[in-house]
């Protein structure tokens, strides 16, 4: 384990850090209450250590190392537990008004990103390439949902280490931020190869059927896509943490619905760019894309051997790869239920909506995410959970407790209200104003986007727990399964109101 070697500080300092040290990571052990010297405290201190990583059950994560050099910050945590005795949390203090301010830019600027993305969608679905290859619509919740596996986690953990105090040092801020883009870039060429090979898999499974010159282009295009989604959306996510820093604002609020504001939009437009290219390639120049494939594969070493230079990166090149392997499967069926569904007649206009309703569900979800997290990280050890119900999963603790976070799960609820009739509304002004949406039509797409987010909170207040109780940063973890299992249910409601507006014969 790393232990920094912390700064001179005076007793009465240390005495009053030694105090409270329980209370935050397993990585720092606390000291003696009744040392008097220096001398003391710091060999207390190392054979806590020893004695922590003889007996250490836990699993460490990326977090381990970025709180565990608590002395180099001595000052600001005395500030925050003293805090923290007053109040009951280390955390930013806010108050409603402002937690809603925060929240609701980003949030409109998202949703204007899934709904450009949608009437994108919409308007590429008569090109050649996506009626011959309907595999491709398989695809796009799978690498849309890369967003939620790669850029909100990232953006996440960024938050949690900005809040946490933990990086002030330049040279740490950048060796940070170094290694996790480049765990990122090995992350989405991984994901990339793995989503083309699923859409193959589940095309197969659909039709019976799978040209080889469709395979290829399966995967060259979402190699391609995610490789340079990743790139740019990871270049914002690192510029609004570092942004949201210096303006004063909870980057909990704002970084993972701002890095997914336009990444939607960026990812489409590339995922349609990229597929009409190499679909226009195949046939005279089919070497191009066994060379595009080739060259990101080749890669694969670099960014390894990148990642591995910062000791949190590294720990997640190990580890990390459970959540977004397991998420983008999720994220599969969900495509595979929008390949049949708009291929169904009788459900046409859905595509247009699909991005809309998956995108403002994982937004919501990711702040209540990264905001529960942070909480934990600042005030309890890995394994160590506050009092909740008795029931894991209890949506009358999340919005009808009085914590902090209670009150974040009630106000992003009811954000689905206006939000969506916006969203609505400008889906209306960019299609020409030319069919605007009956009253039934939004009664049901509203509340399919109300019980979508009501259950996606739910499950975060949940999962990130459970994983915080098996000792699992939820930073890492949390976020793609919540964003997966936001586009599914998405989906599946979507679907399921237009075939009910369609049974029941609502224009």
């Amino acid at each position: 384990m790393f232990v920094p070697k912390s700064p001179d500080k005076t007793p009465s300092q240390i005495s009053h850090l030694g105090t409270h040290g329980t209370q935050h990571y397993g990585s720092v052990p606390s000291f003696s209450q009744h040392s008097g010297c220096v001398q003391h405290c710091s060999s207390h201190r190392i054979s806590s250590v020893n004695n922590s990583l003889e007996g250490e059950s836990l699993e460490y994560s990326e977090s381990d190392h970025l709180l565990s050099n608590e002395l180099r910050n001595g000052p600001r945590f005395s500030r925050s537990i003293s805090a923290k005795d007053a109040r009951g949390s280390s955390g930013p203090t806010e108050s409603v008004c402002s937690m809603v301010l925060q929240i609701l830019v980003p949030f409109v600027l998202a949703g204007l990103g899934t709904v450009s993305a949608g009437v994108l969608l919409d308007f590429v679905q008569g090109w050649d390439v996506f009626q011959e290859i309907t595999e491709l619509y398989i695809l796009v919740p799978a690498v849309l949902g890369m967003k939620g596996n790669l850029e909100m986690t990232l953006a996440s953990r960024l938050s949690t280490a900005v809040n946490a105090g933990k990086i002030e040092s330049t040279r740490e801020k950048w060796m940070l931020i170094g290694g996790n883009l480049a765990l990122k870039q090995l992350q989405a060429t991984i994901l990339g190869l793995l989503a083309s090979l699923l859409a193959t898999l589940l095309g197969w499974i659909a039709d019976r059927q799978m040209p080889f010159s469709h395979m290829t282009i399966l995967c060259s295009t979402s190699l391609s896509t995610a490789f340079v989604a990743s790139l740019l959306q990871g270049i914002i996510v690192v510029g609004v943490i570092i942004g949201s820093k210096r303006m004063g604002i909870n980057p909990d609020n704002v970084a993972t619905p701002l890095a997914a504001s336009f990444g939607d939009l960026i990812t489409l437009v590339l995922l349609v760019c990229f597929s009409w290219w190499f679909y226009s390639f195949m046939e005279l120049y089919p070497y191009v894309l066994y060379l595009v494939d080739l060259l990101y594969l080749c890669l694969i070493p670099v960014w390894m051997v990148v990642a591995s230079k910062h000791p949190a990166s590294n720990i997640l090149l190990h580890t990390g790869w459970e959540p977004i392997i397991t998420a983008m499967f999720i994220s599969s069926i969900g495509g595979l239920i929008l390949e049949k569904a708009v291929s169904d007649p009788n459900l046409i206009g859905i595509i247009v909506f699909a991005p809309v309703i998956n995108g403002v569900g994982g937004n919501l979800v990711s702040i209540q995410s990264s905001r529960i997290s942070t909480h934990l990280h600042l005030n309890y050890s890995p394994g160590e959970v506050p009092e909740g119900p008795k029931s894991c999963f209890n949506p009358c603790y999340t919005f009808f407790g009085s914590g902090a976070n209670n009150r974040s799960a009630q106000v992003l609820l009811l954000l689905v209200l206006p939000g969506q009739l916006v969203f609505l509304h400008i889906i209306y002004l960019m299609k020409g104003g030319l069919t605007l949406p009956s009253a039934l039509f939004t009664v049901f797409f509203i509340s399919a986007s109300f019980i979508q987010v009501f259950f996606l909170l739910s499950m975060a207040d949940c999962i990130v727990r459970c994983l915080w109780r098996r000792g699992k940063d939820p930073d890492s973890y949390s976020i793609p399964y919540l964003t997966a299992a936001g586009d599914l249910l998405g989906t599946a409601l979507l679907s399921l109101a237009f075939f009910l507006l369609w049974y029941i014969g609502d224009p």
